[in-house]
């Protein structure tokens, strides 16, 4: 694993988010639910995506690692 990758548990980031979010007063339990069940699914796609986003990122900052150190090598060739 990468050090410098930043992955976040989706699962324990909703856990977390839902747990933040008491039940307001005179709040019907079904509506309550459906918020928290709402809450926890977006959560869940949020972190997903922001994983997927930066696999992406660090896969293209590499890409252009190598091309910077091939460009280099070729400088250097025909110089």
């Amino acid at each position: 694993m990468d050090t410098n990758k930043l992955t976040i548990d989706a699962e324990r980031f909703a856990a977390a988010i839902i747990a933040g979010n008491p039940k307001q007063t005179n709040e019907d339990n079904k509506i309550y639910i459906k918020r928290q069940l709402t809450l926890y699914l977006e959560s869940v796609l949020l972190v997903n995506d922001f994983n997927s986003l930066e696999e992406n990122q660090l896969g293209s900052a590499k890409e252009k690692q190598r091309q910077a150190i091939l460009d280099k090598i070729i400088e250097h060739r025909y110089n």
